[in-house]
């Protein structure tokens, strides 16, 4: 029987909280953002109108023209927001983590954590993933891509550092599968909290991936 492999380290689980928005405006921007994401978790980007928008967030209809242009601005400035928190707060939390497999790890919690606290905003960003076009589009675009190029040299670091072979790719569109759509069954009566779940995601990703990276045992010639 193999022997039990040592614990490992333990991400530290609290919650780095965003910087209070600055200006009146800004307060009021992220108001206005939380009752869009609301509408659009309950109507669907399709469903939902301007006056939708507008009634919800207690802002006159032309108002909300004046400064919105659309709703399509306002999905826009919710995926921005979103991803951009995201980039940002795993960033920092990067900064003094060094070894392969923690990194992963600070990775996973960061991600679980933001979208167990603002899992609306997660079922409008995976529900209207395509419906940005043009420069909105492009912009949003970038920022995913930015993530995901993190999330891959955090897997080309750990196969470097292990010796080990496998498709980053599959790896982290694996990892993603797992993660974003947590919205669809996660319920906090039942289900752990984002540290302890982010730890078990993690054990069961790294270990699939540690163990089928490993080149197969050649067979000795009878």
């Amino acid at each position: 029987m193999a022997s039990a492999s040592p614990a490992p380290p333990r991400v530290s689980r609290r919650r780095r909280a965003a910087p209070p928005p600055k200006t009146r405006f800004d307060r009021r921007l992220a108001k206005i953002l939380t009752h869009a994401t609301d509408v659009f978790y309950e109507k669907g980007y399709e469903g939902a109108s301007m006056r939708d928008l507008s009634r919800a967030s207690g802002m006159s209809l032309a108002g909300m023209y004046y400064y919105f242009e659309s709703k399509e601005k306002l999905l826009y400035l919710i995926q921005k927001h979103t991803f951009t928190t995201i980039v940002e707060r795993l960033r920092e939390r990067l900064k003094d983590v060094t070894d392969p497999e923690q990194r992963i790890r600070v990775f996973i919690l960061n991600h679980l954590e933001y979208f167990l606290a603002n899992q609306k905003a997660m079922k409008v960003l995976s529900h209207e993933d395509d419906v940005l076009k043009n420069s909105f589009g492009t912009e949003i675009a970038a920022i995913k891509r930015e993530y995901y190029r993190i999330c891959m040299d955090l897997l080309d670091n750990l196969k470097r550092a292990k010796g080990l072979e496998f498709s980053s790719r599959i790896a982290v569109l694996s990892l993603f599968g797992m993660m974003n759509w947590i919205y669809t069954w996660y319920h906090p009566r039942v289900d752990a909290d984002a540290g302890e779940m982010a730890e078990q995601m993690a054990n069961i990703f790294l270990q699939g991936v540690c163990a089928s990276g490993k080149a197969p045992k050649k067979r000795s010639a009878n």
